[in-house]
């Protein structure tokens, strides 16, 4: 038991030293490793050696797969390209295992020694990132050293030797079980070290860490080809091709190793040489054999996933880049592309809102209706993204965008709301009942409208610019339409008292549309307390001024028809 859980503690070590290597880099460097790969993109060498450069850098082809699949999906590179990064990919894995598994674990204190001195001797988040990234190849270096040592009684264990013996007789199980264990662990490198510190210790003999090293590569095919396939068809297409190159080349190598009786010794002088350079030749040959026919294999993905006839799903995320959840800098940029995705939609929503209004328009209204849909979607998409961001470690810079892009886009869902549950209800109300607003009272309502318009395109450009000025003129916005709600309400009244005949019959509607429009402005002003609250222009209570609006605000309740969703006195004396 003892041994199995320094083992289990050896590989848990190993594994968080991996995570943070890859994340440090990411966050320093993500934006470069991104344009790196993308500057790939007409040719297949370069983008193999593209792939090889940055896999040994993350040291996870996962990541690198998940960021070619990501661009891929959009276009960025096409197919062919994707399928030949990703072979380097395979390629830059192996080179990170024939580094560690030289004896260089001397190294790992002077990498613990840097990276601590390099993180808490600077506040710049690039020079912090890289240090992380120091601490954690330490962290490797150090497990392997565990790894070693808790598997040496390993080659005495009776019940181990039982195992693998039958596991010998079983070639085919020996390889699942490795695929199982690189899934488990999402990383083909641990589980290759792994074997490799069995074997050192004899608890592995050569011919079974082979085949345990083809089981390792084969489930780290299938990582990318798992964590795309809910994605975009056509990102899922190079992980598939990347999977099926290396299914062939795992026969191969098995039935090799299998039925020739290869020799491991001649693949190098110790154990652990002997699983690193097996490692190598299984990858490089692979992509050696596969480059060339990377065109066919790109055009059998198409036909397994081809792009159906229909059109895209608009609730689809389009720029929610998994890929890029190590980088907050980047995913932060995605989450704010896919927030004005949002706002785009909720702004054909407000702009036709007015036509189903006056034109009793049914077809329009069921499509306004049907859009909400999709802004709740988009919406629900984008804040797993920023929960999942949050779960890194964020400095206070990115900390707080992301609670203003999640704020930002809750109030565009709650517009979306009340455009679809009280607006679109009050239009379908007006079209069964047949009533008509005055002249008058309809100049009212195109004009309020135009205004609630007018915020949420300035509320748009706050988001993306961040501009103070904008922020002071949205915020201003948010009296004067107060105060021309009560204008308009007055107004309404007075017709009302003169008897005019359109006004009495539709005096609810117009009212409870008014109050609408005016909520939608209040979520949108919402974008501009964060950027006046870091400019020091906003009172720390906001008492005073919330009693001096209570009159006006009782303006605004007098036709509030909707339990739950307004609150305010009764309408029936209006109507």
């Amino acid at each position: 038991m003892e041994v199995l859980l320094n083992l289990m503690g050896g590989v848990a070590l190993l594994l968080w030293g991996i995570r943070m290597v890859r994340t440090g880099i990411m966050r320093a460097f993500g934006s470069e490793i991104r344009r790196a790969i993308s500057a790939t993109a007409d040719k297949r060498i370069t983008a193999f050696l593209a792939g090889i450069g940055v896999t040994g850098v993350l040291q996870s082809s996962t990541a690198t797969s998940l960021i070619v699949a990501s661009f891929a999906a959009r276009n960025v590179i096409a197919g062919s390209v994707a399928i030949a990064i990703l072979l380097g990919a395979d390629v830059g894995t192996t080179l990170v295992v024939q580094l560690l598994s030289q004896r260089i674990g001397w190294i790992s204190p002077l990498l613990f020694v840097a990276g601590v001195v390099g993180f808490l001797s600077t506040e710049r988040n690039k020079q912090r990132s890289f240090s992380r990234a120091l601490i954690g190849l330490g962290l490797v270096l150090l497990s392997l050293q565990l790894l070693i040592a808790a598997s040496e009684p390993l080659r005495t264990s009776e019940s181990l030797s039982v195992l693998l013996d039958r596991l010998g007789d079983e070639p085919v199980l020996a390889i699942l079980i490795a695929a199982l264990l690189t899934v488990l662990t999402h990383s083909s490198v641990a589980v290759v070290l792994l074997i490799a510190s069995l074997a050192t210790t004899g608890a592995v003999e050569p011919t079974m860490s082979l085949l345990l090293v083809l089981g390792a590569n084969l489930g780290s095919a299938m990582l990318p080809v798992m964590a795309t396939w809910r994605g975009p068809i056509v990102g899922r297409r190079a992980p598939v091709g990347n999977l099926f190159a290396r299914v062939v080349g795992v026969i191969v190598f098995a039935l090799l190793v299998l039925l020739t009786g290869i020799d491991a010794n001649v693949l190098g002088p110790t154990p652990a040489l002997i699983v690193a350079n097996f490692h190598t030749a299984l990858n490089l040959s692979i992509a050696l054999v596969a480059l060339p026919f990377v065109g066919a294999i790109d055009q059998l993905c198409q036909r397994l996933f081809p792009v159906g006839p229909v059109g895209e799903d608009e609730g689809r995320p389009r720029h929610l880049d998994e890929a890029a959840l190590g980088s907050p800098v980047v995913a932060l940029a995605c989450a704010s592309r896919e927030a004005l995705r949002i706002g785009d939609f909720v702004q054909q929503m407000l702009a036709r809102t007015m036509d189903v209004l006056r034109n009793n328009d049914d077809a329009m209204r069921k499509e306004v209706e049907g859009m909400d849909d999709v802004v709740d979607r988009l919406h629900e998409a984008t804040k797993f993204y920023l929960t999942r961001l949050t779960r890194e470690e964020l400095d206070q810079d990115e900390s707080n965008r992301s609670i203003e892009i999640l704020s930002f886009t809750t109030n565009l869902e709650h517009i979306g709301d009340i455009i679809d549950k009280n607006l679109m209800e009050l239009a379908a109300k007006k079209s069964k009942s047949k009533a008509s607003f005055s002249e008058a009272g309809k100049e009212e309502l195109v004009d309020f409208h135009g205004r609630v318009v007018t915020n949420l395109e300035l509320a748009l450009n706050i988001f993306v610019s961040g501009d103070l000025g904008l922020a002071r003129q949205l915020l201003q916005q948010k009296s004067s339409i107060r105060e021309l709600e009560r204008d308009y309400i007055e107004k309404h009244f007075v017709r009302i008292g003169d008897g005019l005949p359109e006004s009495i019959d539709s005096s609810s509607l117009h009212l409870d549309v008014l109050r609408d429009l005016k909520r939608i402005n209040s979520h949108l002003t919402s974008v501009a307390y964060p950027i006046l609250e870091r400019a020091g222009e906003l009172a720390d209570s906001r008492l005073l001024a919330a009693h001096e609006e209570t009159p006006e605000e009782e303006w605004s309740l007098v036709g509030s028809s909707k339990p739950g969703v307004r609150t305010g006195g009764p309408r029936e004396g209006v109507a």
